[in-house]
This record gives structure tokens, C-alpha cells and sequence, in this order.
């Protein structure tokens, strides 16, 4: 019997997965950690945001040996993941996105990974898009002053190969070497348990994105060096449960300006703030000479949606407005799925 479909003495790892109207990806991804993980053991805890799409359903009789847990509201990545951790039991935690698939053992090598490297704390592997070209989002730079004028400027996007110009995205690097890196993406993520018990886990400040670059800063700050390995490969779709294009950016503004408030101080967080908000400005000007020079439908497109981001800065040029944490997974509202517990 497979490792994830028994009540294993001592479980090394529990997987994390939140799901939002991704049903057939999410099984994908559920199929191809069965198939790919054969010598770590492992439980699969599954929270549901509400999808509609029956991924709950979907999922629970598929894979009746996962934890899944239907939440009756989207709440969120950060306070999925939170939700998950409570009910976990391994040693490790391995945030897995629901539109990933696992290839060549990547958990049984990330695992591995970490065990050879305990003082990183955090630990990531590479990323592909379903074509197989590197999908660059497995881990970034933190966010600096130099990075947001680098971004507000347009540098980024002139000299996207450059580290240098283009920080927040390590230049042109392919992700082909063991590295340390400031922060490991969410979509695949690894960490022991007690460490992310004790930096709380993610802050509910957080909805979507920025949650794990906070955490990762805040393990940082505690001597925590988050590395990552390409011998532990994915596929990463990126933004499955994420496609109008304003919606994504606004979020993305939001959690930056986060970030801003809560790593930055003083003067330096003003100046941050003005930085973040001349990003949008800049791409609406880019985007509007462009049209006025070719006229294409690509430039009108793109220019009206930076006028619309600008437009709902009310939305993210604060930030994420203060959330609380809401009931851990047993509470009323937070139950396992009834064909899945």
C-alpha cells in the first residue's frame, strides 16, 4: 500500500494544497504527486476556497485518502495555508500550488535537499512552464528601493537579463544551480513545521501574493537562508485561478505596498510608496506612446488597463486592509468534506 493511502507511524511530510476553481489542474497535480513522491512519506491536506466548480466533489472521490477540508468562503492563500497547517503531522510542510505537476521525485529531491541543507530553513526547486521553458516565478529578489526605481523607471523592463536592472527577478538567471535566494515562491515551498510555527506562519495581512515574501524576510531576519535546487523540477502554470490581468496587478500593487509598510521605515517607506505608485504611471505613459506611435491593438489594450489599475489605486496603494485570522480547520465553518475526512 502507497505511503499517502496509510496512517504511517511518523509522517515526514504533509503537502499543502489550496484549491480555487481548478478542479481538473488540481487533480492533475494530486495524480502527479502520487505518481512522482515513492520515499518520502507524505499526507495530502487539501483546502477548498469555495470553489464552484465541484473541485470539492471532484477531488473527495478521487482521492478519498486526502484531508480535504471545504471551506464555505474564498479566504485567501495565506489563510488557506494557515487553516491546512493546523491539521498537518509532519516533520516538513510543502506548499504545492494546484496548478503544478510534480516531475522526476521533485518532493522526494527537495526533501533530500533539506536534509543536506538544514540552515537554509526554506527551500525551493525549478520551475517549468507546460512547454518546458523556465517559468522564472520558483523565487525572486526582495523588494528594495533600487528595485522599485529600477521598476518605476522602466529599466526592468529594457534590461530584463540584467540582475542588476532586473533584481527583483534575478536577471536572466535559469534557476540551474543550487543558489540562496531572498524568497521561495508559495507554489512550491518547503519548510519544517516548528519553523513556520514559530514565525506563525503566513501574516493575515495577506490574501494572495506577497505572503511567502514576508515570511521568507521574516525568517531572514532570524538567520534563516532560503535556498533553492533545479534537482527538484515542476511544472508551474502560473495564475490559473487568477486571469483578468487588472485584477492580478491590483492584488500584486496591494501586497507590495504591504511589504512597503511592513520592512521598510521612516523616510524610506514614503519614498517606497511614491516609487510603487510611478510604476503604474509609467506603463500607462509607455503603453500610450506606443499606441501613438503603431496604433496597434496591443498598446490601446495594455494602456487602458494600467488607466484602470491607476484608476483602483484606492484599492492597493495602502495595502491589504487588516484581516483576522478567522477560525483554524475543526471550527464550524472550516469542516472536513464529508466524502473526503
Amino acid at each position: 500500500m502507497h505511503a499517502a493511502n496509510r496512517v504511517a507511524d511518523r509522517i515526514e511530510l504533509s503537502i499543502l494544497v489550496v484549491s480555487y476553481n481548478t478542479r481538473e489542474l488540481t487533480l492533475a497535480a494530486l495524480h502527479s504527486v502520487v505518481r512522482e513522491t515513492r520515499h518520502t512519506r507524505y499526507e495530502i491536506i487539501v483546502v477548498d476556497n469555495a470553489s464552484s466548480d465541484g473541485s470539492a466533489d471532484a477531488i473527495a472521490a478521487e482521492f478519498p485518502q486526502v484531508r480535504l477540508f471545504a471551506i464555505s468562503e474564498n479566504i485567501g492563500f495565506a489563510a488557506a495555508n494557515n487553516r491546512a497547517s493546523v491539521a498537518a503531522r509532519g516533520e516538513y510542510l510543502l506548499l504545492l500550488n494546484p496548478d503544478t505537476l510534480v516531475l522526476d521525485s521533485a518532493i522526494d529531491r527537495l526533501v533530500d535537499f533539506a536534509r543536506r541543507e538544514p540552515l537554509a530553513k526554506i527551500w525551493g526547486g525549478r520551475t517549468l512552464y507546460a512547454d518546458g521553458r523556465l517559468n522564472p516565478s520558483s523565487c525572486w529578489g526582495r523588494i528594495t528601493m533600487w528595485n522599485l526605481f529600477c521598476r518605476a523607471s522602466g529599466l526592468t523592463g529594457i534590461f530584463k537579463s540584467s540582475e542588476i536592472l532586473n533584481g527583483e527577478a534575478y536577471g536572466d538567471w535559469q534557476r540551474d544551480r543550487v543558489r540562496s535566494v531572498d524568497i521561495v515562491s508559495g507554489c512550491f515551498f518547503l519548510i519544517r513545521r516548528q519553523d513556520w510555527q514559530g514565525l506563525g506562519g503566513f501574516s493575515p495581512l495577506f490574501f494572495m501574493y506577497g505572503e511567502e515574501a514576508d515570511l521568507c524576510l521574516r525568517a531572514r531576519a532570524g538567520g534563516a537562508r532560503p535556498m533553492i535546487t533545479p534537482e527538484a523540477t515542476i511544472v508551474h502554470l502560473g495564475g490559473a485561478s487568477e486571469r483578468a490581468r487588472t485584477g492580478k496587478m491590483i492584488r500584486l500593487l496591494a501586497a507590495k505596498a504591504t511589504l512597503i509598510e511592513r520592512h521598510f521605515s521612516g523616510a524610506s517607506r514614503f519614498l517606497a510608496h511614491l516609487l510603487l505608485a510611478a510604476w503604474p504611471v509609467s506603463r500607462w505613459l509607455a503603453y500610450r506612446l506606443g499606441y501613438a506611435l503603431a496604433g496597434t491593438d496591443h498598446y490601446r489594450e495594455s494602456m487602458a488597463a494600467w488607466a484602470e489599475i491607476w484608476t483602483a489605486r484606492g484599492q492597493w496603494s495602502g495595502g491589504y486592509p487588516m484581516r483576522a485570522k478567522g477560525p483554524v480547520i475543526g471550527e464550524p465553518h472550516a469542516v472536513p468534506h464529508s466524502a473526503g475526512a
